[in-house]
């Protein structure tokens, strides 16, 4: 399937993986800022980072604002803003945030859900130079938490009921 070295317009697909990020034309629809909406605890959310980003700030006005955002790349700015105050067990509950949404996210959408399943084992790889803990750079820097969360996804996807 992906065996061999190519590149395939931006995307770069190495040997055993793919690499996305969010402009990627073929495998942009892994990103966070993809616009694949799903409903959590009874609240449909346009796409994963519109509800990553509003979870700094459950609770608050700030979170329905990230929500009714017009893009993920807006959601993003309001819920980066330094002017803020993120909650204070933010570090420690990220993970599992970004975990309850892509879930959401995969098992909702029949569509991706079939796609993630059609990568086979290859590895995901979030490429982001600036994101160290969710991506990981073209020199392998970084932790890719969020490549590894859609790989634990995908699993999840493959076990029979």
């Amino acid at each position: 399937m992906f065996e061999e070295f190519s590149i395939i317009g931006m995307n770069r697909v190495h040997q055993m993986s793919i690499v996305f990020f969010s402009k990627s034309p073929e495998y942009g629809w892994l990103s966070n800022f993809s616009e694949h909406g799903f409903t959590l605890n009874g609240i449909r959310w346009p796409s994963v980072e519109h509800f990553y980003q509003a979870q700094k700030y459950a609770g608050t006005d700030v979170e329905h604002r990230i929500r009714g955002a017009d893009t993920p790349l807006k959601a993003r700015k309001i819920g980066q803003d330094r002017s803020l105050v993120v909650r204070s067990d933010w570090d420690a509950g990220k993970e599992a945030v970004m975990r309850q949404a892509v879930s959401a996210k995969f098992l909702q959408n029949r569509r991706l859900s079939d796609m993630l399943v059609s990568t086979g084992d290859v590895e995901l790889i979030h490429e982001s130079g600036s994101d160290f803990f969710w991506g990981r750079t073209l020199d392998g820097a970084g932790d890719n938490r969020l490549g590894l969360i859609i790989m634990e996804v995908r699993q999840t996807l493959r076990k029979p009921d």
